[in-house]
C-alpha cells in the first residue's frame, strides 16, 4: 500500500502517533499536523494537497542540482545492482569511494588530499574533533586538546557536534557536553557592531576574540579553531572581509589548526567548490556533506590536510574510528554523478558570475527597503533578511522570534519555502535557480513581508 491510499488526515495521525521530528515542538506540531511533501521537480516541491512551492532552502541546504534528476537515480540503481554495499574495513574498499576521493582531492583547496567518509555533517565533525586531538597526541603535544568555536555556531546534533556548536538551546538539553570546547563571539555585525564601528574594525574585533581565547587558555593547550565560513543555521551570518584573513593569521601565529565546517557552504554554494576558495583560506580540515550528493543519498566527507594526514599515516598506527557506512558505494556513486552534473552544467560559474550577483542585487533593491527589513545580506546563493519593528533602530517585534514565524508562514502559504531563525529569514536555494526564478522568489517574499507587517503591526 502506498501513501496515495491514505488521506492527509490519516497520514498526519500516523505521523503524530509514531514519528519524532528533528528540531520540533512535538505538542505544537501534533496539534496542527505535518505538511506532507510528496513530490518535487527542478526548483519546486509539491505537497499532498497539490500545492506547488518554490524551494528557497534546497531541501535543507543540500539539493544543489534540484529535484528529479534521473541521472542520480540511475547511478544509485546501477550501483545497487552491481554492489549494493560493502564496507571499507578489513583492508577492503570499493571503487566508488576510491574514485570519489580522487575527485575531491582534485577540486579541494591545495594541500587537502585525503578523505574520510561518514553519512552526515555531524559525523564528519565528530571525526574532525577526534582526528585533530589525535594528531596533537601523535605530535607529542597531548595537552593541545582545546577547540575554540563560536556562539550560535552549528556543527551538528551528535553529542560532539552539539558541543562544538554554540547553540544555547542545544547545550541546555545536552547535559554533559564534550569537555575542552570554548566559545567566543560570532562575527554578527547586525547585532554586535558597536555604534560608529566600521565593518572592517568589527571584523578585526571579532577575530581578536579568537586570539584572546587562545591566550587565555594557553596556546600550548589549544588544538584548533572551528568555524563555518558563513554561519548558516545561525542565520546566514557573513563575516566582514577583515575577519577570516585575521583568524587564519592568528591560528598560524599560535600553531592552532584551522578547521572549516563547509557542510552548508561546500559544492558551489558561494560561487566556488568550497567557501575556503571564496575567502582565500588554507584550512587544515574541511567537513562537508549535504550538497556532496545534492541530498539524494546521505554522505559526508572530511577533507584532511597533508600536515595531519602525514602524521596519521607515518606515526598513527591504527586509527580506532569509523562507521558501518563509511564510503558507502551507492552514496559515493551518486556523489560522483552529482559532482559531474555540477561541473558539466557550469553551476558554480553561474552562481559566481550571474545568479549570485543578481540575487544579491534583487535582495537589496526589492526587499531591502521594506519597512520591516533591517538588513539584507548574501554571498553566492545564500542570504538573510533581518526582520525589525523599526527600520534603522534594530528594534525587534515582541515575541522572541514570533515575527520570523509570521513571515515564514505567509511565505509558505504564498508558495515560497523559507526558514526562520529567530527573526532572521534565511535562504539557500538550489543552484539551478535562474534570474526568472529569483524574480519569482522576490515577488513572493515581498508579498509575504507585506502581509506579515500588517499582522505584526495589528498585534502590536
Amino acid at each position: 500500500m502506498t501513501y496515495q491510499n491514505y488521506s492527509l488526515r490519516q497520514l498526519q495521525q500516523i505521523d503524530a502517533e509514531h514519528h519524532l521530528h528533528p528540531f520540533t515542538d512535538h505538542k505544537d506540531l501534533r496539534a496542527s499536523g505535518s505538511r506532507m511533501i510528496v513530490s518535487a521537480e527542478g526548483p519546486f516541491i509539491r505537497d499532498s494537497e497539490g500545492n506547488e512551492i518554490l524551494d528557497g532552502m534546497a531541501g535543507l541546504w543540500c539539493v544543489n542540482v534540484g529535484y528529479g534528476r534521473d541521472e542520480l537515480a540511475e547511478a544509485a540503481y546501477a550501483q545497487m545492482k552491481e554492489l549494493p554495499y560493502y564496507n571499507s574495513f578489513f583492508r577492503c574498499t570499493t571503487p566508488t569511494p576510491t574514485l570519489l576521493s580522487a575527485k575531491l582531492a582534485e577540486i579541494a583547496p591545495p594541500g587537502l588530499s585525503q578523505v574520510f567518509y561518514g553519512s552526515s555533517g555531524s559525523e564528519a565533525n565528530d571525526t574532525a574533533l577526534r582526528l585533530v586531538r589525535h594528531y596533537w597526541q601523535l605530535e607529542g603535544k597531548p595537552e593541545k586538546q582545546i577547540i575554540i568555536s563560536r556562539n550560535t555556531a552549528y556543527h551538528g546534533s551528535t553529542v560532539a557536534g552539539a558541543s562544538l556548536g554554540g547553540m544555547a538551546g542545544m547545550h541546555a538539553q545536552l547535559g554533559a557536553p564534550v569537555p575542552g570546547i570554548v566559545h567566543v563571539m560570532p562575527p554578527y555585525g547586525f547585532e554586535l557592531k558597536q555604534p560608529g564601528e566600521s565593518d572592517h574594525d568589527f571584523g578585526l574585533r571579532a577575530a581578536k576574540a579568537v586570539e584572546d581565547a587562545i591566550l587565555a587558555n594557553g596556546a600550548e593547550k589549544v588544538a584548533a579553531f572551528i568555524g563555518e565560513p558563513v554561519m548558516g543555521a545561525g542565520g546566514v551570518r557573513i563575516a566582514p572581509d577583515s575577519y577570516w584573513p585575521e583568524v587564519q593569521r592568528i591560528c598560524r601565529k599560535h600553531d592552532v589548526l584551522l578547521m572549516l565546517d563547509e557542510v552548508i557552504t561546500g559544492y558551489g554554494r558561494t560561487g566556488n567548490w568550497f567557501a575556503a576558495q571564496t575567502f582565500g583560506l588554507s584550512p587544515d580540515t574541511i567537513t562537508t556533506a549535504k550538497a556532496l550528493t545534492s541530498g539524494y543519498q546521505p554522505l559526508s566527507a572530511l577533507l584532511v590536510g597533508d600536515r595531519i594526514s602525514r602524521t596519521l599515516v607515518e606515526k598513527g598506527g591504527e586509527f580506532f574510528h569509523g562507521y558501518t557506512y563509511s564510503g558507502h558505494p551507492v552514496a559515493c556513486a551518486v556523489a560522483l554523478k552529482n559532482l559531474e552534473i555540477i561541473e558539466r552544467e557550469g553551476l558554480i560559474e553561474r552562481v559566481r558570475d550571474d545568479t549570485g550577483p543578481y540575487f544579491a542585487a534583487q535582495f537589496a533593491e526589492r526587499l531591502g527597503g521594506h519597512a520591516i527589513v533591517g538588513e539584507t545580506r548574501s554571498v553566492g546563493l545564500m542570504g538573510a533578511i533581518e526582520i525589525v519593528k523599526e527600520k534603522g533602530a534594530h528594534e525587534r517585534f515582541a515575541g522572541n522570534g514570533r515575527a520570523g514565524v509570521v513571515v515564514r508562514d505567509h511565505a509558505i502559504a504564498g508558495g515560497m519555502m523559507m526558514r526562520a531563525v529567530g527573526d532572521t529569514m534565511i535562504m539557500s536555494p538550489p543552484l539551478i535557480w535562474t534570474r526568472e526564478t529569483i524574480d519569482m522568489a522576490m515577488d513572493r517574499i515581498g508579498l509575504a513581508l507585506d502581509k506579515a507587517e500588517k499582522d505584526l503591526r495589528a498585534a502590536g
